[in-house]
């Protein structure tokens, strides 16, 4: 996977109406998401500045995206709430200079695995029958 990060900027109090957009985002955009390449997107707010980060299987993946008619009525939506440039969002693409990777995440599902209840026996055993 290839990662990619973003910094946009909201118009003067839009954080609520933005947020409640992605809270509800189109099942086709989605899916238009999926279909361009985009592993997944997560966004961090310190309004009005937003930072987006992402992981896609290509560097065309967002310009895949960002062609496409349902990405288009999504941006028809966020225009009121973004700055625009040239009809897409404004954004400014951040180079990568750092990255790290350790098993952290591999233990902590270990752990939630180990601190699973166990059944106990007496719920494992078979009802008598009734005479």
């Amino acid at each position: 996977m290839i990662r990619r990060a973003f910094t946009m900027r909201l118009k003067p109090g839009a954080m609520a109406e933005y947020k409640r957009h992605h809270d509800n985002l189109w099942p086709e955009l989605l899916k238009e998401i999926e279909k361009s390449g985009i592993a997944h997107i997560t966004t961090f707010e310190r309004d009005p500045d937003l930072f987006l980060f992402s992981e896609v299987t290509d560097e065309k993946a967002f310009d895949r995206l960002w062609r496409t008619k349902i990405h288009r009525k999504w941006g028809e939506i966020m225009e009121p709430l973004m700055n625009f440039k040239d009809g897409l969002v404004d954004f400014g693409e951040l180079r990568e200079i750092f990255h790290c990777e350790t098993n952290a995440s591999r233990k902590a599902k270990t752990k939630k695995t180990a601190r699973a209840k166990p059944v106990s026996k007496k719920a494992l055993k078979k009802p008598k029958k009734k005479k």
